[in-house]
């Protein structure tokens, strides 16, 4: 099969994964990486499969040095080709990620991780291959395991309490980052979060590595635990390693349930989100500008409430976001969410939420 995306042409044989549906974050990432501005930096796509995302980078967005990992030998060839294909240079090795960074004795500028499932099993070696600097680009397949859908699931590969209710995609979203600042930490590395999104079946997080124990430590002290009222779905967080979260909630006084460790820091660069809005080039995947533009304009704050499940707890029936929006926005910072097209975000305490949500109703 022939493909045609950005300026990459490509050709792949049965065995070899190819996910159409995935363009809009592969440009989303080629933007990304030409908002961020280096110039022919060396790239590890550490999970090539077709080799799409490497060869989109060095021809769209300045990467130089490109090596690529695939483990799988239909993979392997098929990505030999397509570089060859696109007149291109660069190192393809049939190894697993482990075998790679074990053996290697380069550092990279760049890396991308996109595996089938969780990026559990492999950030620990990617760290080997990094250096002060590094962007780290890595998706999460496994969004039902974050999401809390397979509670043992994610207290097992991401040692992390999940939320399986209206704010899973954000909590399982803090909860990666999370578990990425604390394998750095292992190898001397902070991280600083430039982008984080939750789309689809799919978590994407965009981070720059900082080596040196006062990054590792500054990292660790941006992550903490929530805990969240079921009842009148107020929320709360605390950084730090022993929380001081209430069990009860001081809205309703109903109990309530604790999540994490999750990632309380900030997950946006609303500076280099202006930038790849202005460089958006013709052509872009739809779904991916609405995406972005949405990020642009949202609250860099730790969650958000659902207008739906207030106006359930309330009792009363539904009524538009924008209104409530407008509302809160004559007194508090308000935005809506790219993580759930029927929540705000807000620095209001939720009394008056919860008395705009029902002023919007009359």
């Amino acid at each position: 099969m022939q493909v045609e995306e950005g300026r990459a042409k490509i050709k792949f044989s049965d065995g070899t994964f190819y996910n159409p549906n995935m363009r809009g974050l592969r440009d989303i990432s080629v933007l990304f990486l030409k908002a961020v501005g280096k110039k022919r930096y060396s790239l590890l796509d550490a999970t090539s499969a077709t080799g799409i995302r490497g060869i989109r980078y060095a021809l769209e967005a300045g990467a130089g040095k490109t090596t690529y990992l695939d483990m799988n030998k239909k993979a392997y060839a098929d990505t030999k080709l397509n570089v060859k294909r696109n007149k291109l240079k660069g190192t393809i090795f049939n190894l697993d990620i482990q075998e790679f960074a074990n053996s290697s004795e380069e550092s990279f500028d760049v890396i991308d991780l996109d595996p089938f499932g969780s990026v559990a099993p492999y950030v620990y070696d990617l760290m080997k291959v990094a250096k002060d600097g590094t962007i780290l680009m890595a998706t999460a397949t496994d969004a039902a395991v974050l999401c809390g859908a397979h509670y043992s699931a994610c207290l097992k590969i991401y040692a992390s309490q999940p939320l399986n209710n209206e704010l899973c995609q954000e909590v399982g979203t803090r909860i990666l980052i999370n578990f990425i600042a604390r394998i750095a930490a292992q190898l001397n590395f902070g991280i600083e979060v430039k982008l984080a999104i939750s789309n689809l079946h799919y978590m994407r997080v965009f981070l720059v590595l900082h080596h040196g124990a006062e990054n590792a430590v500054e990292s660790i002290k941006q992550t903490g635990f929530g805990a969240f009222c079921s009842k009148c779905r107020a929320f709360y967080s605390s950084k730090g390693l022993a929380p001081k979260l209430n069990g009860k909630c001081a809205n309703c006084g109903a109990e309530t349930i604790p999540f994490g460790p999750i990632w309380l820091g900030n997950i946006y660069d609303h500076a280099l989100l202006r930038k790849m809005k202005i460089m958006m080039p013709k052509g872009m995947d739809k779904n991916a500008i609405k995406l972005l533009r949405t990020v642009d304009l949202e609250l860099d704050t730790p969650f958000f409430y659902s207008i739906p499940k207030l106006t359930r707890y309330l009792g009363i029936s539904s009524v538009p976001r924008k209104r409530v929006l407008d509302k809160l926005g004559k007194k508090y910072e308000v935005s809506g969410t790219h993580f759930d097209p029927d929540g705000i975000k807000t620095d209001a305490p939720i009394k008056k939420i919860l008395g705009s949500v029902k002023g919007a109703a009359t």
